[in-house]
């Protein structure tokens, strides 16, 4: 009778054993983990069993174990603390500390001068004064990547890259909050636009739309470019580069720890590689990278500029007498109507160079198209420097270009719905 009477005694949460209740509560997010301090005494104790938060610390604040000893705190006093500091970011905070991470860490042996020019985080204080500056709310990724470091001083190489051609050069940094806030536009073609890089060679800018104006979405960021046969200086036309902040900086960080984006001399160049942009011939091997120049291109009239990047190696295993020295190079460009124009010359930059076992040779060129995109291969000329009768040709393997997604200024367009309205009617009416 008394084990019957046992049976049928009701289960309550007090009964429950403490092993299955901390499991099933490491499952909870830390909201729930938070709501269930109000459910009962038990609940509350339970969850704020500190092994408990040393997940959500990790998830959401990237706090390592060895951060934990030095700051000799428990894991929830640890989150709380955190989140009472930069909780509202708590949806793009993890993100945007391991890019940041990733990238000082990867930069600090190679171009450590460009570790040293970014600025401590900004305070709370300073955005909401940028904010009432400006007369905009600040995107919220945006905010908590400047809570994590300022921007950088405005120094040579930046921080987002660099660019360079014989007669042309781009660096850009990236701006610090006050200085970004004094670039501000309200006029219109950029109305609501806060400049995220500045380049001190050019005065290109990267933009982001804080708020939506003048065809561009909320958050988008671009390459500004103005219509160059308008004459409504209003009419700027657009090449979006991330659709938001996250997009476009962890895109970026992506492109540079990946080994996507080459140091060269201490500095970021923005050459996109393509794996198969391989050929290899004999004991010598080609492979090219491009990149796409916003500041040299339009898209009225169409003018896409391009900068490529050839790297022509021997292999180290070749033998002595297989060295060898450039003569031409011939080349097949297509654009994306199919149009073919042939070109072929001595030499590459006007230089003839000699190519040994294990030797590398690189040069940059460039080229623009019409269209949107094309491609480019071709072929160099050799001769061996034992037998100079001998000569041979070298492949380079086909090359695709395209420009980024852009958008056309509204100012065309309307310019375009006020000519076409007159002759619609006309067509309308006489046929």
């Amino acid at each position: 009778m008394a084990a019957m009477e046992t049976q049928s005694a009701p289960l309550t949460l007090e009964s429950l054993p403490t092993d299955p209740l901390l499991l099933i509560l490491s499952f909870l997010d830390y909201r729930d983990l938070i709501n269930c301090c109000y459910v009962s005494r038990r609940l509350s104790q339970l969850s704020s069993h500190d092994p408990l938060w040393r997940r959500h610390c990790k998830k959401y604040w990237l706090i390592s174990e060895e951060e934990k000893t030095q700051k000799n705190q428990c894991w929830k006093s640890l989150f709380i603390d955190t989140y009472s500091d930069v909780g509202r970011y708590i949806d793009h905070y993890a993100a945007i500390k391991k890019a940041w991470d990733d990238l000082k860490k990867y930069l600090e042996p190679r171009c450590p001068r460009m570790v040293l020019s970014l600025k401590e985080g900004a305070r709370e204080e300073d955005l909401d004064a940028v904010e009432a500056q400006i007369g905009c709310k600040l995107p919220d990724d945006y905010r908590c990547s400047y809570r994590i470091h300022n921007g950088q001083k405005l120094v040579v190489p930046g921080l987002l890259g660099s660019m360079a051609l014989s007669n042309h050069y781009r660096s850009e940094d990236l701006l610090d909050v006050d200085t970004a806030a004094g670039g501000f536009q309200q006029r219109q073609g950029l109305k609501y636009c806060l400049p995220l890089t500045f380049c001190i060679h050019t005065g290109l800018s990267q933009y982001i739309a804080v708020e939506a104006a003048e065809g561009r979405n909320k958050n988008e960021v671009f390459y500004q470019c103005p219509d160059q046969m308008a004459r409504n200086p209003a009419a700027i036309d657009m090449f979006i580069i991330g659709a938001t902040f996250t997009d476009w900086f962890t895109s970026y960080v992506n492109n540079v720890v990946s080994g996507g984006f080459p140091i060269i001399r201490d500095q970021i160049f923005r050459y996109v590689h393509d794996p198969e942009c391989v050929a290899t011939t004999g004991d010598i091997t080609v492979s090219v990278s491009t990149s796409f120049l916003p500041e040299l291109s339009s898209v009225h009239p169409p003018h896409y500029f391009f900068t490529y990047r050839i790297r022509i190696e021997m292999s180290k295993d070749a033998l002595p007498e297989k060295a060898c020295q450039l003569d031409s190079r011939y080349w097949r460009i297509t654009n994306a109507k199919g149009d073919v124009e042939e070109v072929q010359g001595p030499g590459v930059v006007g230089e003839f160079p000699i190519i040994s076992p294990g030797r590398v040779y690189e040069y940059t060129s460039c080229t623009t198209f019409s269209t949107t995109s094309g491609y480019m291969e071709g072929y160099y000329t050799f001769h061996f420097l034992y037998f100079k009768d001998k000569i041979f040709n070298v492949a380079i393997p086909r090359f695709h270009m395209a420009c980024p997604t852009f958008r056309v200024s509204i100012a065309r367009l309307d310019y375009l719905m006020i000519v076409a309205t007159p002759i619609l009617w006309i067509i309308k009416v006489y046929g």
